[in-house]
Order: structure tokens, then sequence, then C-alpha cells
């Protein structure tokens, strides 16, 4: 009866995508290799992917920051939750900061000169002033941000407008309340949608991914490997800098042995790994932060849902070393500024994208955004985002790991300050 049926493309949509994405990577690879430049043909497959996820990420912005913002009941964000929101938005900048350094000790991407391998090479990129983003920040005209693709502004947009709505739907008006009820199942219905069509647009994603890495490669050669290398290394490096340095150091100041925490702790992060979901991974951790680490449900039910959605340390990690390669793969590194915006963006669409499937790749788009490096199909950005989008299954169990692990650090400090920890169990 469960049985499914197996219908001539089984062989392709019945195999798990992360292999597929991969299988994708090291194919287009060989055959950029062995073929060298006459692989350009393949340019409008590896196209239309870029097209695909562009044309995704404002509504994916749009819909899920609003739905995350307004399920923040401001009735429960008492002391609990406002001391667990800064601690997540508190470690997500330091995580950006832990990434960008990486990047740029290891400066992935350098010398991989990507410049010359899209038609659009040698436009001049504008890097816009950090005093400038800042202003931008907030919309003139939201619908015009929206339609002009200008990330910063939408963000603060749809969390403002989230918000708004959380608050509507305490109203004793039973008419606001309704009206506020129909406007938040709309964009739950379009955040919905949207995982349709980004879980669609992820399906083809092996395709392009073979296509753009067959293309680098044709042109590169096997000159483009060491890069990713560097781009996987930085990265680990700093999902274990990150937990080593910040959260033991909250741990100890909380007066919780890290040996002990870690040990209650073990099932989950490796479960996270595993599975690289922190949706999937949260009944166990809620298991084990109650059973292991002593901390009252009371808490746990409202930090853990709430840290699954927007807790994302370790892709933060990923933006600040994947911006940096990016740059540095076009010839173009990060001044300080662009680096800074890449901190703002990464905190601040950290609040609603955790949910969607492919978050860090999403991003990743949105940050390049904000800095003026658009992903645009024909261009060395669009080059170098594909090499990452390659490799992103790997760096997504190390940052999914880091994303629970942190969720798990900040549910026990806060426990432990307002007196709801069963140290006994520990």
């Amino acid at each position: 009866m469960n049985a499914k049926k197996k219908g001539p493309m089984n062989w392709y949509f019945g195999t798990n995508l992360l292999y597929r994405i991969l299988i994708g990577l090291v194919l287009g690879a060989l055959v950029g290799v062995i073929f060298g430049e006459s692989i350009v043909w393949l340019n409008p497959l590896g196209s239309l992917l870029v097209n695909l996820l562009k044309m995704i990420v404002m509504p994916v912005i749009l819909a899920t920051l609003v739905v995350g913002a307004a399920s923040i009941n401001p009735k429960t964000l008492g002391k609990v939750g406002v001391k667990i929101l800064a601690f997540y938005l508190i470690t997500s900048a330091f995580a950006v900061v832990v990434g960008l350094l990486m990047g740029n000790i290891f400066k992935p991407g350098k010398g991989l000169a990507l410049a010359g391998a899209a038609g659009t090479a040698g436009k001049e990129l504008v890097k816009p002033k950090f005093v400038d983003t800042l202003l931008k920040i907030i919309p003139t005209n939201p619908f015009g941000s929206i339609a002009s693709g200008d990330v910063l502004p939408v963000i603060l947009f749809a969390i403002l407008l989230g918000l708004a709505i959380s608050y509507l739907l305490l109203s004793k008006d039973e008419r606001i309340k309704k009206s506020a009820q129909t406007l938040f199942e709309i964009f739950d219905g379009l955040a919905e949608a949207m995982y349709l069509i980004v879980n669609g647009v992820l399906q083809y994603a092996p395709i392009g991914v073979f296509a753009l890495i067959a293309v680098v490669f044709g042109r590169q050669g096997a000159a483009a490997l060491g890069p990713l290398a560097t781009v996987t290394v930085a990265s680990f490096l700093g999902y274990i800098l990150h937990v080593a340095i910040v959260y033991t150091g909250m741990l100890l100041i909380s007066k919780l042995s890290p040996k002990k925490f870690f040990k209650g702790a073990r099932t989950p992060m490796i479960t996270a790994f595993v599975t690289r979901s922190s949706g999937g991974t949260l009944p166990v951790t809620m298991k084990a932060v109650e059973e292991n680490l002593g901390v009252s449900k009371k808490v746990y039910s409202f930090t853990l849902p709430l840290g699954a959605t927007i807790n994302m340390d370790g892709t933060a990690i990923y933006q600040g070393v994947c911006a940096l390669f990016i740059g540095f793969a076009i010839g173009m590194p990060l001044s300080l500024g662009q680096q800074i915006t890449v901190i703002l963006t990464a905190v601040l669409a950290s609040i609603g994208t955790a949910g969607v499937p492919g978050a860090g790749a999403i991003m990743l788009l949105m940050v390049l955004d904000s800095i003026g490096l658009p992903v645009v199909a024909g261009t060395p950005v669009a080059a170098a985002y594909a090499m990452i989008l390659g490799i992103d299954a790997i760096l997504d169990m190390g940052r999914t790991c880091v994303n629970v692990t942190g969720d798990m650090v900040g549910t026990w400090i806060v426990a432990k300050s307002e007196k709801m920890v069963d140290e006994s169990k520990l």
C-alpha cells in the first residue's frame, strides 16, 4: 500500500539530494578538466539555476521573515524571551566575525581569477559606503525595494510588519484580531508555497551545479580544487573555534563544566551533523536538555523552537567565509564597510530564513546583494557562487551542528539565570 511507484526518473529523484549535488560537483569538475573550454555550451543550464534562485529570493525573504517575526508572541516575550533573543543575536554577530576572520586569514579564492570566466569580466562593481548602507536600511518605498531587489530594506520592513501583526493578533477588538489572523495566514501560506518552490528548484540544482562547475573547471582547470578545499577548512575551523571560544567561554562564565555540557549535548550535536536539520533534531534536543542538562520545560519549550528558527551561528560563519571567498575569487576583496554589512545582513536575515530548505545558500544570495555583488547569470560572481553551492551540503553538516549547539547553550544559560535548572541531573 505504501510502496512508491517507480517512474522513469526514479533513479534521479529517488536518490538523496545531497548525493546528487556532490555527484554533480565531481562530474562537472571532471568534465571541465577533460574537455576544457569546449564545454562552455553548458553555460545556459547553469544560468537557468542562477535565475531560478534569484527568482525565489525576494518572496522567501518577505514571507518567511513576516511569519517568523509574527510568531513571536509579545506576551511570551518576558525576561526569558528577551534574554534568549539577545543571546541568539549577539552570538550570531560573533559568529559572522569568526567567519570573516577565517576568511581574512585563509583568503580562500585568492588567485582564482574568475573575472575572466564570464562575459561581464572587468565590469566595475560599486562598493557601497557603510554609512549609505545604514541609511538605505530604511525603505522609502517597501514595494519599490522588493521590485528592485534591495535586500536590507525588505528585511527590515518584513520584520516590522511581522511584529505589528503579532501585536494585532492580541487585540481585544475581534475585527482587528480576525484581520491580523487573515494577514498572518496569507503570509504563512505564501511561505509554505515558497518552501515547495524552493524544493523544486533544489531538485534541479545538481544539473545546474554540474553545468556551472564544468564551465569553471573548463576555464580554470584543476586549479579550482584548492580554493574549495580552503573554503571547507576555513569554515570547519571557524565552527570549531566558535564552539571552543564563544560557547565554552559562556558556559564557564555561567559556572557549568564544558565537559558536562558536551557530554549531555552530544546526541543532538551528532544528530544535527548527520541530518543537517535543526528542526528535525528538535525532539532529540528537547529530550537532551531536560534529561541530561536539567533545564525546565517552561524554558526549553520556548527557547529551543525559537532557536531552531532564528539561531544560525554556524550559518553566519559560513556567510563570512563564503562572502570573502567570492570577493577574492573575482578579484575584488571585500572592504571593511562591506564586511560590516555582511554582519548586519546575516544577523537580520537569521530571524526568519532558518526554516527554509537550503537556507544557507539563499542567505548567501541576500548577503552578496547587500554588499553590491549580486549573483547574475553569466558573471564571475555567479561562477564563484556555483562553486560554493557544489560543496554547500558538506558545509551544511558542520553549520547545523553549531546551530543546534548554540540553541542548547543559550537555553541552559537563560534557564540558569532564571533558576530553572535541576543541576542534580548534570
